[in-house]
């Protein structure tokens, strides 16, 4: 057609039904024979109509929206996890607002009012320092059982979450730097109360134990995720007397800014400190030396994510349950950043 946009009785006389089937082809195509919902769909396609969301979600009472919160975004981690769920939303009915939490203390009252406009259907949230006041704000405003957590969780909590599974990684990072020859292996963490700092920390102190590693709590240094941090922690640790001649990095950032600085000590990565880090960033393997690090599978994480909060949106109540806790594999990727203690390349 030319001129105006297409109405939905410019549909029905393309394919020689009623409007009221052509609302029922796209409202509840089920309802109808293959055969009719083919006409109808060829007619959407000839008249080039297109559907109103505005006056749908008006008559159906939805947004037609999701919200996602996001810690930081100027943390590239969060970009691969961002497409993942913007892909799972692709063919859903849903459009994608995100919002940074960094800088908002009372982070449930700056965001529960998106549901209180009715500005979104559902949350996927990627910040597990939500409070407990926060949870029951959004709670008392109706939206707890339209809530999902991403990467990050709250301890305890009734929410669904999908995760990566931290622990393992950590296992693995310390296997392999077992595997390689080191025995004196120190640790950066991430940031206290961090649900993620807790996971990695514990996988890492139990597959010390399993292989009867050392422990000295000199190597253990508190850390947030920043390359700062890693810098920081570079500095302890040029510092010490007997140093370690591995370390494992709660994040890739942290990595990179220990590297730097034992680089700028004369120290070197991998002949005299190996280090890995955690979460494989796409920086990583671009990194001098390219790190070896543990792959989450971010965009993973946000696709299930998407498809978690779907369920919980458009499926029958019970669908995902509130104590719900997938977890995502990991990988170790070996590149240039690990070797044999005292191996110059």
């Amino acid at each position: 057609m030319s001129g105006k946009a297409a109405r939905i009785r410019d549909v029905a006389l393309a394919a020689g039904v009623s409007t009221a089937t052509v609302s029922r082809a796209l409202s509840n195509p089920d309802l109808l024979s293959e055969a009719t919902r083919n006409q109808v769909f060829d007619a959407i396609r000839q008249t080039g109509y297109r559907v109103n969301r505005a006056a749908r979600n008006l008559r159906t009472q939805r947004a037609g929206a999701v919200l996602v919160l996001v810690p930081n975004l100027g943390n590239p981690f969060f970009s691969r996890i961002l497409a993942g769920i913007s892909a799972g939303f692709a063919n859903s009915d849903q459009s994608v607002l995100i919002a940074d939490t960094a800088g908002h203390p009372e982070k449930g009252r700056a965001f529960v009012e998106y549901f209180r406009d009715c500005r979104v259907d559902g949350m996927i949230s990627l910040d597990g320092s939500l409070s407990e006041d926060d949870l029951s704000l959004f709670a008392s405003n109706g939206a707890g059982d339209r809530i999902v957590f991403a990467c990050e969780w709250v301890q305890g909590a009734a929410f669904p979450s999908v995760r990566s599974d931290n622990e393992m990684g950590a296992r693995l990072a310390v296997r392999h730097l077992h595997d390689l020859g080191h025995s004196d292996i120190a640790h950066v963490t991430g940031p206290a109360g961090s649900v993620l700092t807790r996971a990695r920390r514990e996988g890492m102190l139990d597959e010390r134990d399993r292989l009867g590693l050392p422990s000295r709590s000199d190597c253990i240094i508190r850390g947030d995720f920043s390359i700062d941090s890693g810098r920081e922690a570079a500095r302890r640790i040029i510092a010490m007397k007997n140093r370690p001649t591995a370390v494992f990095c709660a994040s890739d950032m942290v990595a990179f800014g220990l590297i730097a600085t034992l680089a700028d000590a004369g120290i070197s990565v991998p002949g005299d400190i190996s280090v890995v880090g955690f979460d494989d960033i796409e920086m990583s393997g671009y990194y001098i030396p390219a790190l070896t690090t543990i792959r989450q599978d971010r965009h993973g994480l946000g696709l299930r994510a998407a498809q978690l909060l779907i369920d919980r949106l458009e499926g029958p109540e019970g669908t995902v349950p509130a104590d719900h806790a997938e977890l995502i594999d990991v990988t170790l990727i070996e590149r240039d950043s690990t070797a044999p203690p005292g191996q110059r390349p």
